[in-house]
């Protein structure tokens, strides 16, 4: 048995019947071993005790490399993995109500014409990176259960690039236009910011590269500002000056691979920047330093030309006990306040909504009428359960009524629908991810078939309409544009008389819209 270098393989080591010719890595070189047939079972023995000489112990068998998040600078560019990561699962295709098949639509038929938009256009669908490609069924109380085929254990460079390829094996197999990300489940934090940004440039020159191919595009991009313990008292609203900047350096660069991508919207959450206690707290303070945050934002989307729509995710608490942007009332407020409504629109989530006090469709119908509707998170919450559980929306009748806001909006463009659901804890198996998805799907294409059944039939609107046709005359007219002082109304009072009150005609409202579902 001898050692050779590539180079001095064709003069000294040549295969043939008796010879095997082996590479194999030592350290950071590459070695060519030329074993004789007959001796390699004597010798086998005498090749593992020289190749354990050094300080670590190379396997002769070539196996998937890994590297990891501690030294991701002497990496190599594979990373490791062949063949599709979602083996037997075929492209979904629509097939009807009456299918039987659970790999595919019944409802969501995305090339269907509805209200003269296509269905894939009403609802924009979008995969949640984080949840599908980093959530690992973790919770206070256990450990994770969920342990893809394709993951290696390591939050490496090479292991994120993997997850991207599965990103969008997963995205063109569901059908699905749009993804969204965080800048840190896609990419591993580094030791620095600049090598962070440096792990996040080699990743997203993949993803650009992989969509490109799979004609895909990005929803919208975020920084995650809330798990690095640096950001415990907050990001824009944190105590410490150069914890402030840190969330600016972040989001700068998360807004710029945001729009190298192509995303179509920028969104900002929170989840830290609100507070435990006021004892401690200077909530002035903190709500002024977090408009100049999204000051800056707005300047710097300008000046890099960055034509997206910037989107504010309100949620009432968790982690914090109490957060700035509760609901979608209170961050329309504080956008006005501060001037920032015509740059910011709301990303509505449902869970969040039903956190805050309120259902989806108030949120939705909150946000719409003040002109701020720009997105959706589609998910619920578990009633009985009192934190974000982030479950797919599987409630028809919810669906409905969500489908109805939508409608009345024009549409959500350039927002959409994003799938910011996770499996249950206890859902393990690859294809949880497509079916949980599959529901998601054709849960809001139901609502969308059932909104429009509700519009073309007419009686819930002409209900409405006549519950305010009192105001449909010309003293409400005047009253609606502001031209009817007290005066004017004692006045009319006096003429008229005791008022006559007509029903509300809930209970019929109510059988109406149960007749569409």
């Amino acid at each position: 048995m001898k050692f050779y270098t590539p180079i001095e393989r064709e003069s000294e080591c040549l295969p043939n019947d008796n010879v095997i010719v082996q590479p194999i890595e030592i350290g950071e070189e590459q070695v060519l071993i030329c074993i004789d047939v007959k001796m390699k079972m004597k010798l086998g023995r005498t090749l593992l005790l020289f190749l354990c000489l050094k300080v670590f112990c190379y396997a002769v068998i070539p196996t998937a490399q890994t590297c990891p998040a501690s030294n991701v600078d002497k990496c190599g560019d594979s990373d490791g993995w062949e063949g599709e990561f979602f083996p037997g699962i075929p492209k979904i295709k629509y097939e009807g109500p009456s299918s039987k098949n659970q790999l595919s639509f019944k409802w969501y038929n995305p090339e269907e014409e509805i209200l003269g938009k296509k269905m894939k256009d009403w609802l924009r669908f979008s995969v949640a990176f984080w949840h599908t490609f980093r959530g690992t069924g973790a919770d206070p109380f256990g450990a994770p259960t969920k342990y893809w085929p394709w993951e290696d254990g390591t939050n490496s460079l090479n292991m994120a690039k993997r997850r991207m390829r599965a990103n969008f094996e997963f995205i063109s197999k569901l059908g699905v236009d749009f993804w969204c990300f965080h800048d840190r489940d896609i990419a591993p934090d580094g030791k620095t910011l600049e090598e962070s940004n440096a792990n996040l440039d080699e990743v997203v020159a993949l993803a650009q590269e992989l969509q490109t191919k799979a004609k895909k595009r990005v929803l919208w991009g975020t920084a995650q500002l809330f798990m690095h313990p640096r950001y415990m008292h907050g990001a824009a609203t944190s105590s410490e000056l150069e914890v402030y900047a840190y969330a600016a350096a972040q989001v700068k660069k998360a807004m710029e691979v945001t729009h190298y991508l192509g995303g179509e919207n920028y969104v900002f959450w929170g989840g830290r920047e609100g507070y435990q206690s006021l004892l401690n707290t200077d909530m002035e303070r903190e709500l002024n330093h977090m408009a100049r945050f999204f000051e800056a934002a707005v300047a710097y989307k300008k000046k890099i030309g960055f034509n997206g729509t910037l989107l504010i995710e309100p949620k009432p608490q968790e982690p914090t006990k109490h957060q700035y942007d509760w609901d979608a009332a209170t961050s329309a407020n504080f956008l006005r306040k501060y001037g920032l409504a015509g740059e910011f629109k709301l990303n509505i989530e449902c869970n969040h909504a039903t956190l805050s006090g309120h259902s989806c469709h108030h949120e939705l119908e909150t946000a719409r009428i003040n002109g701020l509707l720009g997105n959706i998170d589609a998910n619920t919450g578990d009633p009985q359960v009192g934190w974000d559980t982030d479950q797919f929306l599987v409630d028809i009748q919810e669906a409905t009524l969500i489908m109805l806001s939508v409608i009345r909006n024009g549409g959500l463009a350039p927002g959409g629908f994003n799938f910011d659901a996770k499996l249950r804890r206890e859902s393990t198996d690859v294809e949880d991810l497509f079916i949980a998805h599959i529901v998601g799907m054709d849960t809001l294409a139901r609502g969308l078939r059932n909104a429009v059944k509700l519009i073309e039939d007419g009686s819930l609107s002409e209900l409405v309409r006549k519950r305010y046709q009192s105001f449909d005359t010309e003293i409400g007219a005047q009253i609606e544009a502001g031209k009817a002082d007290f005066e004017l109304l004692e006045k009319k009072v006096k003429e008229w008389g005791e008022p006559t009150v007509a029903s509300a005609k809930q209970e019929l409202a109510e059988m109406i819209f149960q007749s569409a579902l």
